[in-house]
């Protein structure tokens, strides 16, 4: 069954071998993937979307990735995280006003 999960990256290990191991951050989980381009190695994430997501570590992006049935990622999308402390302030000032 294809899904998708949401979060952030929060740590990037980069190896001397090329591998690169990032940890990423959703639903008050934190879940570790790693690419490799040695083939006896386990790599589940290929080399594409890793170039993407690693950038995004300390930043205000958010990442969404989708994976097919088969559990492999297919594609990623990011966007500006949405700043909950902005949302409370929102509802604050506008329960003033009212």
């Amino acid at each position: 069954m294809a899904h998708s999960i949401f979060g952030q990256v929060i740590a990037v290990r980069k190896f001397t071998q090329g591998d690169v191991e990032f940890d990423f951050y959703h639903e008050d989980e934190i879940t570790a993937y790693r690419y490799s381009s040695d083939p006896s190695r386990l790599g589940n994430f290929p080399k594409e979307l890793v170039e993407i997501l690693v950038p995004t570590l300390a930043t205000d992006i958010c990442v969404e990735i989708f994976f097919a049935d088969d559990g492999n990622p297919t594609h990623v999308q990011l966007e500006e995280c949405e700043d909950e402390e902005d949302d409370e302030d929102l509802d604050e000032d506008s329960d003033l006003e009212g």
